[in-house]
């Protein structure tokens, strides 16, 4: 690794992964090295560059599901950053199995690897949408089977949200590797077509985006800014495609969320410094336009909210202390109270060691979290009963961190 990347990523990586989850400038070298060990069910080379890593069948010992409308989830693992290794995964409730590496198995002649980075992952209608961050795409698959339909090229993506026949996603927009920061971007993609019909420059380096009222809520983190980051939330009108104001919220925006009560609830990762993580709830005031009505001091890097009730974990970054402080729990979104500091009492949460993603099923109140152990080998996924009791947990790609449940079978 050269001096110029290591001096960059003081400026550039550093800051970004601390936030979302810890990983300091001696995980680096670790993150963009390429793995040749083995994981899971064989991670086998017949080629130099990249690893392919086969598909594998894991049973979870879990009691398949004979009624109800989930019948699965798809659990997207972003893979360790340089290395080209983001697969994705299945969990088919039906059978009770868990599917490791789903993609190339679906699409043998097509791809034998998603990319680099897996960021977000989104079902709109029958198809499956996956946002690879470094590999500057979107790959958009059939949502039942995860069969690839095509991709879309957009730089540096990052989180998707959909409206009306329309996809949009956040983009980091410049170059990582560059000097000349630049403002962020918005682009509109049409759904059918996957033909991009627009963009709006937001902040600098937006992150996740929420839809109320016919308005988009861009969270702008200024990530590749340290310590001078970006903190507004981009308020973007649907109708004109145009950004008509931004709120000042707080530093480092990262998480934008909607409840039913067209509330937004707005992550700040902080500085990791003297500004400390926070979560702010932004709700409409009497002209109709939102602003900041509450903050809690809360440090949330994932989150899941449903019915009135945000569930959450914390992956809260020192750089005096040079570690992480985790944290679990709930927050009563109509109460703005934090109502539980766990989410389970069951000794196997001790055993996760970076809680990086959080699924929580919208009806059965069940949920899972992704452990993303030591971003270099195989993650861990967790299931939980809806009073917090442990059920079952099984092996997945590395650093599982994004899911999203499916209605029909695999």
């Amino acid at each position: 690794m050269s001096d110029k990347f290591l001096r960059y990523a003081r400026k550039v990586f550093a800051p970004s992964l601390i936030g979302r989850a810890g990983v300091g400038l001696h995980m680096l070298r670790l993150i963009t090295l390429p793995l040749i060990g083995g994981v899971g069910g064989g991670l086998l080379s017949c080629r130099t560059d990249d690893p392919i890593i086969y598909a594998t069948t894991y049973e979870t010992g879990a009691e398949a599901v004979t009624s109800g409308s989930t019948t699965g989830m798809y659990v997207l693992c972003e893979g360790n950053m340089g290395s080209n290794k983001c697969t994705l995964d299945f969990l088919d409730l039906t059978t009770a199995q868990y599917h490791r590496n789903i993609y190339s198995a679906q699409n043998p002649t097509t791809v034998k690897e998603l990319g680099d980075v897996g960021n977000d992952i989104k079902i709109y209608g029958s198809r499956l949408w996956m946002v690879i961050n470094c590999s500057n795409k979107v790959e958009v698959a059939t949502a039942r089977d995860a069969r690839r339909i095509g991709q879309v090229d957009i730089p540096n993506c990052r989180y998707l949200a959909f409206h009306k026949g329309f996809a949009y996603v956040s983009s980091f927009a410049g170059p990582v590797m560059s000097d000349d920061l630049q403002l962020g971007r918005v682009y509109k993609v049409d759904t059918l077509s996957l033909q991009i019909v627009g963009q709006v420059d937001v902040g600098y380096q937006p992150e996740e985006m929420a839809i109320v009222d016919g308005k988009l809520y861009v969270a702008n983190s200024g990530g590749y800014m340290a310590p001078d980051y970006d903190h507004r939330v981009s308020v973007i009108d649907l109708a004109t495609f145009k950004v008509e104001r931004t709120i000042d919220v707080g530093v480092n925006l990262h998480r934008c969320r909607a409840d039913r009560y067209g509330q937004l609830w707005v992550t700040s990762r902080g500085d990791y410094a003297g500004k400390a993580a926070k979560t702010f709830c932004l709700q409409a005031s009497s002209d109709g336009y939102m602003t900041v009505g509450d903050s809690l001091d809360v440090a949330i890097s994932e989150l899941s909210i449903v019915g009135d009730s945000l569930y959450f974990i914390g992956t809260q970054w020192s750089n005096e202390l040079q570690r992480n402080t985790l944290s679990y729990g709930i927050i009563n979104v109509r109460t703005h109270r934090q109502v539980a500091d766990k989410l389970s009492n069951s000794a196997e949460v001790a055993t996760i060691r970076m809680p990086y993603g959080l699924m929580v099923h919208p009806v059965d109140k069940d949920f899972y979290v992704m452990d993303a152990k030591n971003y270099v080998s195989s993650g861990e996924l967790f299931h939980f009963k809806a009073d917090g009791t442990f059920d079952w947990s099984v092996r997945t790609g590395d650093i599982p961190a994004h899911a999203v449940f499916v209605e029909t079978s695999f």
